[in-house]
């Protein structure tokens, strides 16, 4: 994993999005519990890996504040990418028909999970470095 973060968090993510979808299938009253994903979401969490070099300017702050940062730049890359994506017909998630979101593309109500995932992904990142 040290020598190859991108794919650490790619694959990672994968594995999480597959927990996250099949959880949400179970609350539905899916027994089977089947998690999806798509492959496009590979590079989009693999681009996760940049919180490394980002802690280590950002160490020093509170991890609040750091939550925060990393919330906001996963904002940031779910959207940018999702409007990308919803331009050629090829965005794997569509929120366009919940509460709380924007451009069917991000949602708010998400918040405490990329709080929590950039922290998670810190941790895991910084142990191997």
């Amino acid at each position: 994993m040290k020598k190859y973060p991108f794919l650490f968090c790619g694959f990672t993510g994968l594995c999480l999005e597959i927990l996250w979808t099949g959880l949400h299938s179970l609350l539905r009253g899916d027994a089977s519990m089947k998690g999806t994903t798509s492959l496009l979401m590979f590079p989009i969490y693999g681009c996760a890996s940049l919180i490394l070099p980002v802690y280590k300017k950002l160490k020093s702050l509170p991890a609040l504040l750091r939550g925060s940062l990393y919330t906001a730049g996963f904002y940031l890359a779910e959207f940018t990418s999702g409007s990308i994506l919803q331009a050629f017909h090829m965005c794997p998630w569509d929120y366009s028909g919940v509460p709380h979101q924007y451009k069917g593309v991000i949602r708010l109500d998400y918040l405490p999970v990329w709080f929590l995932t950039g922290l998670f992904f810190e941790k895991i990142l910084t142990k191997s470095s």
